[in-house]
């Protein structure tokens, strides 16, 4: 099922994300229906505060980006309370957008490898070194469930160039292509 992405002013995104049982029955369904609403949207990955669900769960799928980094092996997966324990690495600048605010994308700096812990859909532990596109794409999502947007990572000038683009997403008058809330 194809669920509404919240966009930019729900103060879900603003809320750290709680912890979820690993033992909920409601999970697996949950993350069927994250899948479905991130391809829908022709995201690359989708945390739950962004379906209005403030717990510790996102899921990815970075085989868009094969084309753009041919080294890079697509990882489709689902994290569950992970926790970025360390980036490390060069830093490393990308234009980056979100589902929840749609029509912006701008360059951010983000550490190139992180160190990461994480259960999957199947409730087992993973312990990971992570690199390139796939650590950038899980700092974004990783953001989320800290109740970060991108546009936070932003220099102070860019947030103040970016204010009317940002109040015009909240007011409801940024219309995507796909099921939103706001």
């Amino acid at each position: 099922m194809i669920l509404p992405v919240y966009l930019y002013g729900e103060p879900v995104l603003r809320k750290t994300a709680k912890e979820v049982e690993l033992t909920d029955e409601n999970l697996s369904n949950f993350i069927a229906d994250m899948f479905d609403t991130m391809y829908h949207a022709e995201g690359v990955g989708l945390a739950a505060p962004q379906v209005g669900k403030s717990i510790r769960v996102f899921v990815i799928d970075s085989t868009p980006y094969k084309e753009i980094y041919p080294e890079h092996e697509p990882f489709k997966g689902v994290f569950i309370n992970p926790i970025i324990t360390e980036r490390f690495g060069s830093d490393f600048t990308l234009s980056e957008g979100c589902l929840s605010l749609p029509q912006i994308s701008e360059d951010v700096v983000r550490k190139s490898d992180i160190h990461i812990e994480y259960y999957d859909e199947k409730g087992e532990f993973h312990e990971s070194d992570i690199n390139g596109i796939l650590a950038r794409i899980i700092q974004h999502e990783y953001d989320h469930l800290e109740g970060k947007v991108f546009t936070d990572n932003l220099p102070q000038i860019k947030k103040m160039v970016l204010k009317r683009k940002l109040n015009d997403i909240a007011g409801g008058k940024v219309k995507p292509a796909y099921k939103t809330k706001r």
